[in-house]
Formats: C-alpha cells, structure tokens, sequence
C-alpha cells in the first residue's frame, strides 16, 4: 500500500521530547512527499474528527519545547468497539493512510488492537518518562525526567547536610523503579524504595540510627509512588527512630520542562525511523533503541512488561552509601 497521507498523535502521559518527535515525523513525511494530519488529544481527536493539517511551519520553534502542541488526553471510548470504529471512519473520511502514535504502553496497547481489528498501517514511537516500553534501551522524556528530579534532588541534599535531617523525596514511577533508582544511584543518595523490591522499613531505620550514631546526620530516600507515599514513611521514621523526618513529593515538576539533549536526538531519529517503517511497508511495530542502534520491534513485544534489572544497581547505592 503506498502511503500518501498519515496521521499523527501523542496519547498519554505526556514525556519532554514529544514535540522533537513531532517535528522530525512532520517535516521528514514532507520531504518524502507524504502529508501529515495532526490528531488532537490523542484517540479522542481520532474520534471525534479533531484534526489539522501540519505543514513545515507548524512544527517550528517546538523543538526545545516540553509536552506536546497536539494535546493528550485519555480515551477510555477507544477500547469499545464503537470508539475503535468511529476512529477508522475518521481515517477512511480523510484518506489518512497511516498512523504514527507517540506514546508509552498503553498508547502502544490501543494501536496494536486497532491494527489488529482495521489493519490500518502504524507505528509506535516510544516516549515515557519512566522508560517502561519493553525490548528497548531507552524511551524519549525519561532522560530529561531523571535530570529533572536529580536537580530537585541535588538541591534537597544543601538542605538535608545544613539541617541535618533525614528527607523522604518521592519520584513517579507506579509501575516501574526506574527514575527512582536511577537518581537515587546519581544522587549518591542512601536508601531507595521501588515497587520491584520489597522494602524493610525497621532495617532502614536501624541503618539511619547506627549512621546517627557514627555521626552521619543527614539521610535521603528516594521512594517511587507506586512503592509507597513519602508521609506515610517519613512518619513512621520519626516514630521509629525518634528523628526529624521531613517529606519532598516531586509530582508532575518531572513530566515537564525542557528536553534534554538526549531525549531530543531519540525523538528526532525515532521521528525519522517511524516514517521510514511506514514507507518499507513495516506495520503494527514500534522504534526504538537497542544496543545503541535504532532497531523495530512487534508492538506484541513492546507492550509486555519490561523488567527492571535492579540487583546489581540497588546494591551499588548501598555500598556508595
């Protein structure tokens, strides 16, 4: 099938490096001659028709931006049969040939269903904060994301030395440890708490007391949300060990902001390797990075459940403690 129009949507959580991808898709289709829809707030725009034509101007000045000019939005319509319907009839009004869908897992999960009912070309482009896409090194966002909560991070350790406190900062990560072990490795920070590994508080304690003793009298944690709220642990510090605790909840601060140069050299060559896939004929895949080369994978594979690989990493920060 040749493909001489395709749309394009950021569905999602939103990831620092969207709008690169944007661009390189928008302006890399036209110098292939390919015409690019834009689709707003994701499946809804699909639904409910809420598209524009994109042309070399509408991507300029974004390259440098955080999230993304055509908006994100859940669409729990889409995973009825109806909602999947009405979308494909949004393509076919519009002679949309293809789709590329800028996203995490669940984007990812919505694609590979509508390919597999309509048979609509399409390619997935990784970006997650939490770089949770399995079979692939590195999702576009999770660099800036890390950087973003490492600062934060950097800054609450002056504090934490001048105080002489204990600190319980809390990153995102539902799901997956990665930001939190990530910054809490770069951080030089003394204890992390992540969903994949099962935490005990009173031997945390037990360090924090015996580090206080030796005269150690500053101590951060980094704790995923979906491991654990930051209140509720540092309250049961202090109970503990009879310490002033104090909590940071970092929140959505790690979602936005400038990309890093990072994140916007995967978004641009993911941007021009989706393209590309379409173009050979690849379908129902999505790009990615793999040992440093850009590589495809089937959106059967990038959908299941990444596993951190933590042991090794999480015993590094203990002994840099």
């Amino acid at each position: 099938m040749e493909i001489k129009k395709i749309g394009i949507l950021t569905s999602g959580g939103d990831a620092p490096g969207m709008n690169a991808a944007i661009r390189s898709v928008v302006r890399y289709s036209l110098y292939n001659k390919i015409e690019v829809m834009g689709i707003f707030r994701g499946w809804w725009g699909l639904i409910n028709e809420e598209l524009k034509v994109l042309d070399h101007r509408s991507v300029s000045g974004i390259i440098n931006q955080g999230g993304t000019i055509l908006k994100t939005a859940r669409c729990p319509e889409f995973h009825s049969d109806e909602g999947k319907k009405r979308a494909y009839e949004t393509l076919k009004k519009n002679s949309i040939d293809g789709i590329i869908a800028i996203g995490g897992n669940g984007s990812f999960e919505a694609l590979h269903e509508f390919y597999k009912k309509y048979q609509v070309p399409c390619i997935g482009i990784p970006a997650s904060i939490d770089n949770d896409v399995n079979g692939i090194d590195a999702t576009i966002g999770a660099d800036t994301a890390i950087n973003t909560a490492l600062a934060a991070i950097d800054n609450i350790r002056d504090t934490a030395t001048s105080m002489e406190r204990i600190f319980v900062v809390e990153v995102m990560g539902r799901e997956f440890g990665f930001i939190a072990l990530t910054v809490a490795l770069a951080g030089g920070c003394e204890e992390v708490i992540i969903p994949e590994r099962k935490f005990d508080l009173q031997a945390i304690c037990h360090d924090i007391v015996e580090g206080n003793l030796r005269g150690k009298m500053s101590w951060i944690i980094v704790v995923a949300e979906g491991a654990g709220h930051a209140e509720d642990i540092a309250k049961k510090i202090t109970e503990m060990t009879d310490l002033e605790t104090r909590t940071v909840v970092l929140g959505h601060v790690q979602r936005g902001g400038r990309p890093t140069a990072l994140s916007r050299d995967l978004a641009l060559n993911y941007g021009k390797a989706a393209v590309d896939c379409l173009l050979r004929g690849e379908t129902n895949k999505a790009v990615g990075l793999y040992c440093n080369k850009i590589v495809t994978i089937d959106l059967e594979v990038a959908t299941q459940k990444k596993e951190l690989k933590i042991e090794n990493l999480y015993h590094l920060v203990k002994i840099l403690t």
